[in-house]
């Protein structure tokens, strides 16, 4: 038996080391480039001293806080139950910093900071106040900050076996959904059943993550009906190279570089991990956007796959009638 050709192994080992340097980027990028960027914090107290408390804060941190006034202490925790705000500083009589751990353990840990700071202008001690804290299941935010991972892997690999195995594009569609909709039951029974890393309602939280595993295998099993085989590759590369990276599910979206943020809060990971996070801790938020996002690619990927149904009928009933008329021509001759 010959030896495989050094060329080809030289052309096989730099090609292994490029998709080894891609991958790198994808999810080492991230951590090299966010930074506090922009993000929203109110100030609560007379206009007159929102501004040099505004001045302060960008003179510490330049561009990384966006302040947000408000009128006092309750408006500044609506803001943050709202999730228009990650944070806020309240001033008067009794200053005091409010945080949420859980919208963003970081930003909690970076506004704690300020409160030596203020007490020293002020003169008087300044508590911090956690007005959204973690869950006693989740208390570092280590496990939201990792889900979408999970969501994408498992997305993945139901897609890509059920292209694989399954015959039939309305048996795809029908294996897909009972799949995804079977993965929001389990995974979202052990995240919130068993570790106690999420609140709300268990049903809509299942139905975030069969929602998200069905974004993720639904557009493989589309691509697949479209492309055939070749569309495998579709899902690891949109998915687990571009979207996961983006997902900004253990830090605020803000934190990425522009516009890469708000694009991952467009792509199931990072529109699941957002609509997790809100429906457990933030339940006055408005969600409209994400629950769009998500069900836009669940819709997607149903969309190619009938796409690609009625495209491969097409071309099978166009085949099949040249082939009669083929057949018919030397009859009408001899006719």
């Amino acid at each position: 038996m010959p030896h495989t050709p050094w060329r080809r192994l030289l052309g096989l080992g730099a090609g292994l080391a490029a998709v080894l340097t891609v991958l790198a980027l994808a999810f080492l990028w991230p951590a090299v480039t966010s930074e506090p960027r922009d993000l929203p914090v109110a100030v609560a107290g007379p206009p007159q001293a929102v501004a040099p408390v505004a001045q302060g804060l960008d003179e510490r941190a330049p561009g990384a806080f966006d302040v947000v006034p408000a009128a006092d202490r309750a408006a500044a925790v609506r803001l943050i139950e709202t999730r228009e705000v990650y944070g806020a500083v309240v001033l008067g009589q009794q200053p005091e910093i409010l945080t949420a751990s859980g919208g963003s353990p970081l930003v909690a840990q970076q506004l704690a900071q300020l409160a030596p700071v203020l007490q020293q202008q002020t003169g008087a001690p300044v508590p911090v106040t956690d007005v959204v804290p973690l869950n006693a299941g989740d208390p570092r935010g280590a496990i939201l900050g990792a889900v979408t991972f999970p969501l994408v892997i498992g997305g993945m690999i139901g897609g890509i076996a059920i292209s694989l195995a399954v015959v039939g594009v309305w048996r795809r569609v029908a294996a897909v959904t009972a799949y995804s909709a079977l993965g929001g039951l389990a995974v979202a029974g052990v995240l919130q059943g068993w570790f106690g890393a999420l609140g709300g309602s268990y049903l809509v939280n299942a139905g975030i993550v069969a929602l998200a595993i069905l974004a993720v295998a639904g557009v493989i099993v589309g691509f697949v009906s479209v492309v055939g085989r070749p569309g495998i590759a579709i899902g690891p590369v949109l998915f687990l190279l571009v979207a996961n990276p983006i997902a900004s599910a253990a830090q605020p979206w803000q934190m990425l570089p522009v516009p890469w943020g708000a694009v991952g809060q467009w792509m199931p990971p990072g529109a699941a991990a957002a609509l997790l996070r809100d429906e457990s801790y933030f339940p006055a938020a408005d969600t409209t956007t994400l629950w769009l996002a998500l069900a836009s690619w669940a819709l997607l990927g149903l969309l190619l796959a009938v796409l690609g149904h009625f495209r491969d009928t097409g071309a099978a009933t166009h085949a099949a009638l040249e082939e009669a008329s083929e057949d018919a021509a030397p009859e009408l001759v001899s006719a």
